[in-house]
C-alpha cells in the first residue's frame, strides 16, 4: 500500500496570504496550503507546532478572544488534520492555553515528552490503521530545551523529558508491542549537525537533536521536523526527513510505499490560489486585528523610523535601536539596556500605529533586569560580536547567523555604554574599547541591565548571563510596554546614541 504524508510545521498563526506589515499578498498562509492538499483514505495530514504565537491575529486573539476557539485550530479542524504535535511557542500565552488548544483541536495530540503535573499533554504513541494489514506508528515529540527561553509562570509544575532517551524508549516498546509497518517520528525540533557530513552547525545545546535520533536510534522511518524554519526534503542515514519554511510558505509532502518502504519527500510551495471557504471561519477576528493594528498611537517629530536596509541598520545602529533602548531604561530605570532588530523588523512610520509595533517587534518577550559586572558584560558584547565577519574585505554577517536558519535576533545593541568591535580581530578579542560615559569600564564595575526574557535566560547561547543576579522581571510584554510609552508621549523625539563603532 503507498500511502500521502501533507505536513505544516511553524506556521505561527498565519492563516491568510496578505503580510500584516503593509497587506501585500505573500505566497503564504493557511489558506493557500489548503488549497493544495487532496485527502482520501491513505492520506494523514499532521501539523508540527508553533501555532498560537506569531501573528498579530495571534496576538489579538490572546488580548480579546481567548475564551473562544482559537482562529487555526477553526482551520485545522476545517481543513481535517488527522495528527498534532506542539511547539516551543505554543507556551507563550501560558499552558491553559495549551490545553484549550489541544481540546479545542479534532486533531490528535502526539506531544510525549511534556507533562503538566505528571500528566502527558499527547500520547505515547499512537498506531494509525489504514487497514488491517496496513500500520503504522506514530511518536511525537517537543524540543526539551523550552525552560531555557520561557517564563517560569508560563510552565508551572511542567517537566520536559530529553527527545532522545524518550523517543528510544518508545520505539523499542513498539518494536515489542506492536505490528507495523513502519514509524514516523512527528518532531518541533530541528538538526545540530550537516544532514550529509555530520559535522556540527551549532552549539549542542540539546535544543536540536534531530541528527542524532536519525543516526543513533534504528528503525525511524519517517521525520516531520520543524522549529529552525528550514527547507528539507532529504534523507539522514536512513529516514526520510521533511522541515519547512515558516508562516505557511510551504506543505512538505510524502509518498510512503509501506510494503517496499520505499519513501520520496519533496516541498510545495504555497503559490496557488487561496482556499476562500477558510475565511468565514476567521473572519471576526481578523477584522478586529485590522482594526487593531491601524490604531494611531503618537507621531514621531523628525520623520520616520522605517528600516530600508537591515544590515545597515545593525552596522551602523538605527535610530529605532536608540528608541527600543530608551523605551526599556524609561520603563526599567537599568543602568544599561540591550535590544536586538528582530528578522524583518519593519520599523516605525511617522504617525506610529499599532501594526509598526506587531510588525517591528514579533515575539511576545517580557523585560528583565539583571545585575552585570563589568567582566561579563564585556563577554556579552563580545558574544555579540560573533555576528559579523571580514568577507572579501568587507564587513558581513557571519554565515551561522544565516543558517541552517536566520538568526538576526541573535546580535544585541547595547545602549548606556560606547564600545568599538574590530571584526578582524580573533573572536572574543573584538571588543577594543568600552567605556561610560567616557570612562573605561573596570571588570569589578557593576551595572543593572535591561534585556528581554529570552536573552535573560540566555537564549541564543549567551550562557555568561547565567551568573548575573536577577533584579527583576516585569510581566507586560514589550508590545505593551511600547504602546505605553507612546501614549503617554505622543509626540517623540528620538534622542539617538550613536555609541556603536564597527570597524574592518
Amino acid at each position: 500500500m503507498k500511502i500521502k504524508i501533507y505536513a505544516t510545521s511553524d506556521t505561527h498563526g498565519t492563516i491568510t496570504p496578505y503580510r500584516y506589515s503593509d497587506s501585500k499578498e505573500m505566497n503564504m498562509g493557511l489558506m493557500k496550503l489548503s488549497s493544495l492538499i487532496h485527502k482520501d483514505k491513505h492520506t494523514l495530514l499532521i501539523d508540527n507546532g508553533d501555532v498560537l504565537e506569531g501573528s498579530p491575529l495571534d496576538y489579538v486573539h490572546h488580548l480579546k478572544f481567548e475564551d473562544r476557539i482559537h482562529p487555526m485550530a477553526k482551520c485545522f479542524n476545517a481543513m481535517n488534520y488527522d495528527y498534532m504535535n506542539l511547539g516551543n511557542h505554543e507556551f507563550n500565552f501560558g499552558k491553559e492555553n495549551v490545553w484549550k488548544y489541544i481540546h479545542d483541536m479534532n486533531a490528535v495530540c502526539l506531544t510525549s515528552n511534556l507533562f503538566d503535573k505528571g500528566v502527558c499533554f499527547g500520547k505515547e504513541y499512537v498506531i494509525h490503521e489504514f487497514d488491517k494489514n496496513n500500520r503504522i506508528a506514530l511518536v511525537g515529540l517537543t524540543t526539551q530545551y523550552i525552560p531555557n527561553w520561557e517564563q517560569p509562570k508560563n510552565i508551572v509544575d511542567m517537566t520536559f523529558e530529553n527527545v532522545f532517551d524518550k523517543l528510544k524508549q518508545t520505539i523499542d516498546k513498539i518494536k515489542k508491542k506492536e505490528d507495523v509497518k513502519g514509524i514516523l517520528v512527528v518532531y518541533h525540533g530541528g538538526f545540530e549537525k550537516d544532514l550529509e557530513s555530520g559535522v556540527p552547525t551549532e552549539n549542542l545545546t540539546g535544543e536540536n537533536l534531530g541528527y542524532k535520533m536519525c543516526s543513533e536510534i534504528e528503525g525511524i522511518d519517517v521525520m516531520i521536523s520543524g522549529h529552525q524554519h528550514r527547507s528539507i526534503a532529504q534523507f539522514c542515514h536512513n529516514t526520510c526527513v521533511t522541515q519547512t519554511a515558516f508562516n505557511a510558505k510551504e506543505l512538505a509532502y510524502i509518498e510512503w510505499d509501506l510494503d517496499t518502504n520505499e519513501r520520496v519527500a519533496r516541498l510545495i510551495s504555497a503559490d496557488g490560489e487561496a482556499d476562500e471557504s477558510l475565511y468565514p471561519l476567521i473572519e471576526e477576528e481578523e477584522k478586529a486585528t485590522q482594526e487593531y493594528l491601524d490604531q494611531p498611537l503618537g507621531r514621531l517629530a523628525n520623520g520616520d523610523l522605517l528600516i530600508h536596509d537591515a544590515f545597515d541598520a545593525r552596522l551602523h545602529k538605527h535610530p529605532l535601536v536608540s528608541f527600543l533602548n530608551s523605551v526599556q531604561l524609561d520603563f526599567t530605570k537599568a543602568d544599561l539596556s540591550s535590544v536586538a532588530l528582530f528578522n524583518d523588523a519593519t520599523g516605525f512610520n511617522s504617525t506610529i500605529t499599532m501594526r509598526d509595533l506587531v510588525s517591528t517587534y514579533v515575539y511576545p518577550n517580557t523585560l528583565c533586569v539583571v545585575r552585570m559586572s563589568g567582566k561579563t558584560l564585556k563577554e556579552y558584547l563580545e558574544k555579540c560580536a560573533e555576528y559579523f565577519e571580514i568577507k572579501d574585505g568587507k564587513i558581513g554577517v557571519a554565515p551561522r547567523y544565516l543558517a541552517p536558519k536566520p538568526a538576526h535576533y541573535n546580535y544585541d545593541m547595547v545602549d548606556g555604554v560606547e564600545y568599538t568591535i574590530q571584526v578582524s580581530n580573533p573572536v572574543g578579542s573584538r571588543i577594543i574599547s568600552l567605556t561610560r560615559h567616557g570612562i573605561p569600564v573596570k571588570d569589578e564595575d557593576s551595572f543593572t541591565m535591561a534585556m528581554s526574557n529570552y536573552r535573560a535566560a540566555c537564549g541564543g547561547d549567551f550562557f555568561m548571563i547565567k551568573d548575573c543576579e536577577p533584579i527583576m522581571a516585569y510581566q507586560e510584554d514589550m508590545v505593551e510596554c511600547l504602546r505605553q510609552y507612546i501614549e503617554k508621549h505622543p509626540v517623540i523625539e528620538v534622542n539617538h546614541q550613536n555609541n556603536i563603532k564597527i570597524i574592518p
